[in-house]
C-alpha cells in the first residue's frame, strides 16, 4: 500500500499542542471548562487542517465536529473531557521528560487527538473525513451519543483514538458496560431504645450486596462489582436509607439481557424494606468482528501490530453496535489511564499519527484496495 502524503509529521509540533490542550483543564460536567477546551481543540484541529471545526452545544458542553468536505467516508471519533478535578494541572504540570509526557489527560485522551489530526495533516487530499470530539465520554456519552451514531452511519467506518491497549496493541473488542445504582428505603428508629421498630436498610443492602456479586460469570466474561455504597446518619439510628452502586461487564448481548433482568428483579430479604434500581448495561458489547477489517488493513500498515480484546468501554462500542466497522486504540501509546502516573510514550507518537493517516488513506481508495472490501 503507498500512502500519498504531503508533509512528514513533527514530534516537536505535537507536543506544543498536546501543550496547549492538557493545560486547559477539561473536567466532565464542568461547563466552563469544557467550553474552553472544545475552544482549543477547534484551533489546533483549524490551524493544522485548514476549513471550520464547528463546536456543538450539549448540557455536557460543547463537542467539536470538523468535516473536510465530499463524500463522508471515515470518521475519526475521540473525546476531550477527562476524569482529573481542576486544580490537578498545578499539583501533576505537564511535563516531558526520560521519554515520556506526564499531566493530566495526556493519556486518556488528548494525546490520541493530537497525533489523529497532525497525521491527517500529513495527507494530501483529506475529502470524506470527519472528526468527532465529544464533551461526556467519560461520564456517559449521554449527551453526544446520537450525534455519534449519526456521523458513524453517515461515514461508514469509524477510527477511535483512544488510548493503546498493553504494548501499543490496538483495543480490537470490548466488553458492554454500564452502571447500576441500587436504592434500599427501610425505617429509622432508636438504636438503642428500639431496633427493632426499624428496617435496617443497611443490613438490607448487604444482603443485596451478596446476591448482587453472584450475578458475575467471570468465566464467560461476565463481572459485576459492587463499587460504592453508603447508608446511616447517626451512629444511634437504625439506617432508613442506603444506596449500592454496581460496575457492569458483559462480552454479550445475552448477558446484558441477563444481568439487567436479574437487577430488574432483586427482592428485599428484609419485612417492609423496599428496593429501587436504576441504570442499564448502557454501552453495548463492541465484538471483535467489528474491527476485523480495519484491523487487517492496519497490520498491513504496521506489521507486527496486536490486537486485545479489553474490558474497558469507549464510544466505538456505540459505533460497532449499529454494525459500522470499528476500530479503536488508535491513541497514544502509554498507560495510567485515570491514575496520576498516566503517561505518553513519546517515540511513539509520530508511529501512531502515521498509523491513523495510513487507515484513512486506505479508506478513501477502499474501491482499489482488495483488503478493504469487506467492510
Amino acid at each position: 500500500m503507498t500512502m500519498r502524503k504531503a508533509v512528514d509529521v513533527s514530534v516537536d509540533a505535537m507536543i506544543e499542542d498536546l501543550r496547549t490542550l492538557v493545560e486547559i483543564e477539561s473536567p466532565s460536567r464542568n461547563p466552563d471548562a469544557l467550553t474552553a477546551s472544545a475552544q482549543a481543540v477547534a484551533a489546533v484541529i483549524e490551524s493544522r487542517l485548514g476549513g471550520q471545526a464547528v463546536l456543538v452545544e450539549s448540557e455536557a458542553g460543547p463537542h467539536v465536529h470538523w468535516a473536510a468536505g465530499g463524500d463522508p467516508k471515515v470518521l475519526i471519533l475521540g473525546h476531550h473531557d477527562t476524569v482529573f478535578p481542576l486544580g490537578t494541572l498545578e499539583r501533576r504540570p505537564f511535563m516531558v521528560e526520560d521519554g515520556h509526557a506526564t499531566g493530566p489527560g495526556v493519556f486518556d485522551m488528548l494525546g490520541g487527538l493530537v497525533q489523529a489530526v497532525h497525521g491527517l495533516a500529513t495527507l494530501e487530499d483529506r475529502s470524506g473525513v470527519e472528526i468527532l470530539v465529544t464533551a461526556d465520554e467519560e461520564v456517559g456519552s449521554r449527551s453526544s451519543r446520537a450525534l455519534i451514531e449519526e456521523r458513524a452511519i453517515a461515514c461508514g467506518a469509524v477510527l477511535v483514538v483512544e488510548g493503546a491497549a498493553d504494548g501499543g496493541a490496538l483495543k480490537t473488542g470490548r466488553k458492554g458496560c454500564g452502571t447500576f445504582h441500587v436504592s434500599i428505603a427501610g425505617r429509622a428508629s432508636h438504636a438503642g431504645l428500639e431496633p427493632a421498630a426499624g428496617v435496617n436498610a443497611l443490613i438490607e443492602a448487604s444482603h443485596q450486596v451478596l446476591d448482587i456479586a453472584a450475578l458475575g460469570r467471570p468465566g464467560i466474561g461476565t463481572t459485576v462489582t459492587p463499587t460504592v455504597a453508603s447508608a446511616g446518619t447517626l451512629d444511634n439510628v437504625v439506617p432508613a436509607e442506603a444506596t449500592v452502586i454496581v460496575d457492569v461487564r458483559v462480552e454479550s448481548a445475552g448477558e446484558k439481557e441477563r444481568i439487567e433482568s436479574a437487577f430488574a428483579a432483586l427482592a428485599p430479604h428484609l419485612d417492609e424494606a423496599k428496593i429501587a434500581v436504576r441504570g442499564a448495561v448502557s454501552r453495548p458489547p463492541m465484538p471483535e468482528s467489528a474491527s476485523a477489517g480495519l484491523f487487517a488493513v492496519a497490520k498491513r500498515l504496521l506489521p507486527g501490530l496486536e490486537g486485545k480484546a479489553v474490558g474497558g468501554g469507549s464510544d466505538g462500542n456505540f459505533t460497532a453496535a449499529l454494525g459500522v466497522p470499528t476500530l479503536d486504540g488508535l491513541g497514544a501509546v502509554g498507560g495510567g489511564a485515570h491514575a496520576d502516573h498516566e503517561y505518553l510514550v513519546v517515540d511513539a507518537m509520530a508511529e501512531r499519527a502515521t498509523l491513523v493517516a495510513g487507515l484513512v488513506d486506505a479508506m478513501q481508495n477502499a474501491q482499489e484496495d482488495e483488503n478493504m472490501r469487506v467492510l
